[in-house]
């Protein structure tokens, strides 16, 4: 029998978690979150703003591959900070027992920021869909190398039903045929993280730029560190830049993101 992963480990305990969950806060509880009657902001939208970077700037404590990142940045002065910079959109990671993150890191993101917000967690369950809407999120991260072409179905159509946007995250183009799907899906992401060995390759979305059909917006994650990664990769078709660590690293995260943006805007 192989050896579990680090994504295997993350799945078994998210399913745990997604359990543990849904019985201590029913999902019809979920619903009465003052979230739930606003009306979410499009990633697509701002992602293609020419007034804006592309750059998706993530909040993220900690990873499997690196362990602690930067476990002292504040949410508030943070993402605030990634906006003034002239990111166009967030994206906070809410897994704890792997990222270090929390629901709540999202929600005062929110209160804080007018853009559009990126839940990024590994979802496999319609409670975790409503979860996303009740603490605030805009879009939400489906993961194809955990989900099949029906599961990635049915959440993107109960995203898109809350009005939500989902971004797909794919590794391959086996990955993006079997699982891409215009009901369900409005954008796509290539992660250059090997997510079973977590070793990073810039090329992985300059191979599969080709594949993604014109009309979905293309997002490219992981291992962007330069203003010419990222110019690079607009040259092949790609309008969102995930960035996390590149910032997080940093003891002023916002700093690093204002930096960047401003070679890139010139």
């Amino acid at each position: 029998m192989s050896t579990p992963t680090i994504l295997d480990k993350i799945i078994a305990h998210k399913r745990q978690e997604v359990a543990e969950r849904q019985s201590l806060v029913p999902a019809k509880l979920l619903e009465r979150s003052l979230h739930f009657a606003s009306s979410p902001l499009s990633l697509r939208k701002y992602l293609q703003r020419e007034d804006l970077s592309g750059i998706i700037a993530e909040f993220k404590r900690k990873s499997p591959s690196k362990g602690v990142i930067n476990a002292h940045a504040p949410v508030e002065r943070t993402t605030l900070g990634y906006m003034q910079a002239g990111a166009a959109a967030l994206s906070v990671l809410t897994d704890t027992e792997f990222f270090g993150g929390k629901n709540e890191d999202l929600t005062i993101a929110r209160r804080f920021n007018f853009c559009p917000i990126l839940r990024k967690d590994f979802v496999i369950d319609e409670y975790q869909v409503l979860e996303a809407k009740s603490i605030g999120a805009d879009a939400v991260l489906l993961i194809a190398a955990v989900l099949s072409g029906e599961e990635v179905l049915r959440l993107g159509r109960l995203a898109k039903s809350l009005g939500l946007e989902v971004l797909l995250e794919i590794h391959s183009a086996r990955e993006l045929d079997a699982t891409l799907h215009p009901d369900a899906v409005s954008l796509v992401g290539v992660n250059n993280r090997n997510l079973h060995d977590f070793s990073v390759s810039l090329d992985t979305s300059g191979e599969l730029a080709r594949h993604i059909p014109t009309e979905y917006v293309k997002v490219t994650e992981s291992g962007l560190t330069t203003a010419a990664d990222i110019e690079a990769l607009r040259a092949v078709g790609y309008q969102g830049f995930l960035m996390g660590e590149t910032f997080m690293r940093h003891g002023r995260p916002e700093k690093a993101c204002a930096a960047l943006v401003q070679q890139l805007m010139g």
